[in-house]
Formats: structure tokens, sequence, C-alpha cells
């Protein structure tokens, strides 16, 4: 659960390109090599107990602000609780982790997503989804109720849907400017 559930975080409130380079620089200092034959390094991501060991100054210098440092660390110190949910459904799963403070539905929803594989957990709260289902099924973005409600006669396959638009070039969003700058931290 934890694999699933410390990048969701490390996702939150930050352009994608920002949370794969955070997490790309924790990883490769703080994983372990994979098993096995591999190509030269590739690491396995750390352990509950790696990453509740990683110092504030290093999830500052991979641009992690201190919220979601701490509920990394959080969510690492409960691994052990948070690996039992795995018996539960997805939904009583996602209902658990919103439970644990920095952890909101869309959070949990990635989780879901990627631990449980569930095909009808939807990100509610991403900035780019409700526009871009708006766009493509309608000619004109909505929020997350307008999305809710395009979706609802795909349920229980709303997130497999989202995924099928995007991976088969159909979805549609409008640039409205350029791409955002990446927002380092430290100089804030």
């Amino acid at each position: 659960m934890l694999e699933a559930l410390i990048p969701a975080i490390i996702e939150q409130r930050v352009p994608g390109a920002d949370a794969f380079r955070a997490w790309r620089l924790l990883v490769s200092k703080y994983g372990t090599p994979a098993p096995g034959p591999a190509p030269a390094g590739m690491r396995v991501p750390p352990s509950a107990d790696a990453w509740r060991c990683i110092p504030s100054w290093e999830f500052h210098r991979a641009n992690v602000d201190p919220g979601r440092a701490r509920t990394v660390v959080t969510c690492a110190q409960r691994a052990a609780s948070l690996e039992r949910l795995v018996t539960r459904t997805s939904a009583q799963a996602r209902e658990a982790l919103m439970s644990l403070p920095g952890v909101g539905v869309w959070t949990a929803a990635e989780t879901a997503q990627r631990a449980f594989g569930d095909a009808d957990a939807v990100s509610v709260g991403d900035y780019h989804i409700p526009k871009m289902i708006g766009w493509t099924l309608l000619g004109r973005p909505v929020d997350d109720a307008g999305m809710l409600e395009l979706l609802e006669p795909m349920r229980p396959h709303r997130h497999r849907v989202v995924r099928l638009l995007e991976a088969s070039g159909l979805a549609y969003e409008p640039r409205r400017g350029p791409r955002l700058p990446v927002q380092h931290i430290d100089s804030m």
C-alpha cells in the first residue's frame, strides 16, 4: 500500500514533472538497488523505515514542501496498519486512507487506482481531469461535479474511461498558456 500511497502524496498540488523529479531524487538516494539482474542505477523505493528516517532538508532539496513531507513520514510510521488495508474493499480502504492527516479524496483515489487497480476510483480534485473530460465529451470545461455527472453512466469503470481517453489520444483540453515553471520551495 505504501508503494502506491507515497507517490500519490508527492504528486499532491504540483505539476507532474515536479512530482516525478522529486520521486526520482528521493528513490535514487534512499532506495535500494533492484534485486536480480537489473540495469545499472535501477532502484527499489525506500522501505517504510527508510522513509521515516529521511531528514526534512532532503525533502526540501527534492522540492517537497513540509506539508507533503510530513504526510509521507506520518504514513510511513503507520505502514503496518496501512498494509492491512489490502484485505478490505477499495472503498473501505479509501475511507480509511482519508482519515490520515494530509490524505484527501484525490490521494485516496490515486492510491486505490494503483494499489487495487480500482477501475472506478475517479481522481476528484485533479486540476486537469475534469476540464479534459468536459472538453472531450462536451466541447467545454466542467468542474468536478460536472465530470462525475458525465462519468456516472460508465460506473463501475469511470477511472478506466478516463485512462482510455488519455491513452487513445482522444482526450482534448486546449492549451491556455505556457506551462507553469518549476516552483522551487527554497526561493519562496
